[in-house]
């Protein structure tokens, strides 16, 4: 059996706009969530969900697959 993760990260925070790759002690607030899913022996695959080119670029440079959504 196959298990995966999906997080889903939006580009068009009103309250702090590029919050997902903003850094966090040096490292951008979306692997946070790719490196725990990641780690999880029981998960096969990654998926980040987003709206962004540039949160796109920075889940697969982290090792995220990426699904491109409408920003609609």
């Amino acid at each position: 059996m196959k298990t995966v993760a999906f997080i889903f990260a939006r580009g068009g925070s009103k309250g702090l706009p590029g919050k997902n790759i903003k850094l966090l002690n040096g490292k951008p607030l979306l692997q946070y969530s790719v490196d725990i899913a990641i780690k999880i022996p029981q998960i096969s695959d990654v998926f980040v969900s987003t709206d962004c080119r540039d949160i796109a670029e920075t889940a697969k440079m982290l090792g995220a697959k990426v699904i491109c959504r409408p920003e609609s």
